[in-house]
């Protein structure tokens, strides 16, 4: 492989036993896919090189390129390396998935210009040797990494800025969470709000509804009443056509006084009878000495000579005017 892009240049020759050096080779990028053909290479050296960033692919990019089984160019995709050398390089940052690398234990990082390290760097969980000197670094992320001049400051700075990193993707996640939490809060209330919407469009067409059907009562009562009046009327009009009719007949006495005249009749004409049987009895019959026959007979004959002397009288008058 050229210098420039480490193509033309057998790695296989570089490679020792689990060791691959390609350091000082002028390299520009990195030969990701001849790299991830030597699986047993777990010790990768690529200091002292030309180096500007990692070969990387984007998340979503990588699922296409796993489903149509391109080649690998993805740095992260060398999960086998346990020992990596990248100083005395110019690399201005790492790739966002590095932490990928879960094997990785010891990575040396010296002379680059890195400011800040990915998130991911915190999954990173067999990191055992760090080097991070010379580098333009964050001021919080020099602290904590510190110097790195011998065996044991190396291995206090992994797990330093492990620790760091790991507490950056707990806030982050923490902050992630909320404004998950606050997404959803905000969906549960569109929804409500949106429940509330319509419970409030069903009660307005329940209520135009319900008034829709009370203006149908009443017209149904009002055109029931003006049918009811319509007929009053037109019965009332038939009645008074009738009624002269009816009044041209003669006045029928009531039945009741009728009624009475009729027993008042009876009762005289009783009385009658019982008078004449009295007197039939006390004229015709052995009771006529008896004192009450007697007095019943002087009774009989006052009468008879009152109604003589009275034609009598009657007749001296007629007399009298025909003179």
């Amino acid at each position: 492989m050229s210098r420039g892009s480490g193509k033309g240049l057998s790695l296989k020759d570089k490679l020792d036993g689990n060791e691959l050096d390609l350091s000082l080779c002028d390299l520009n990028e990195v030969p990701v896919r001849e790299l991830a053909a030597l699986p047993k290479a777990t010790v990768l050296d690529l200091s002292c090189n030309n180096l500007i960033s990692l070969p990387s692919i984007p998340r979503r990019r990588r699922r296409v390129i796993f489903l149509h089984h391109s080649p690998v160019s993805d740095f992260c995709s060398l999960m086998h390396l346990v020992k990596l050398d990248l100083s005395k390089n110019r690399l201005q940052q790492l790739p966002l998935d590095f932490g990928r690398l879960v094997n990785l234990q010891h990575l040396d990082l010296l002379n680059n210009r890195l400011v800040t390290l990915p998130v991911s760097f915190a999954q990173l969980k067999n990191l055992k040797w760090l080097d991070l000197k010379d580098n333009p670094l964050d001021p919080v992320l020099a602290k904590v990494a510190g110097d790195c001049l011998d065996e044991k400051q190396c291995k206090q700075a992994a797990v330093k800025v492990l620790q760091h990193m790991k507490a950056i993707q707990s806030e982050q996640d923490r902050q992630r969470q909320r404004k998950l939490q606050a997404e959803r809060e905000m969906e549960k209330k569109r929804e409500a709000e949106q429940r509330a919407k319509e419970a409030l469009e069903r009660e307005l067409r329940k209520r135009e509804k319900a008034e829709e059907k009370e203006r149908r009562r009443r017209e149904y009562d009002a055109q029931k009443a003006a049918k009811q009046e319509m007929e009053k009327k037109t019965k009332k009009e038939t009645v008074h056509t009738r009624k002269p009719a009816s009044s041209s007949r003669p006045p029928q006495p009531p039945r009741h006084k009728a009624s009475w005249s009729r027993s008042v009749l009876r009762v005289l004409l009783f009385v009658l009878f019982c008078i004449l049987c009295a007197l039939a009895a006390c004229k015709l019959t052995e009771l006529q000495h008896q004192p009450l026959c007697i007095s019943v007979n002087t009774l009989y004959e006052d009468v008879v000579a009152a109604l003589q002397n009275h034609k009598t009288l009657q007749n001296m008058l007629q007399h009298n005017s025909h003179q």
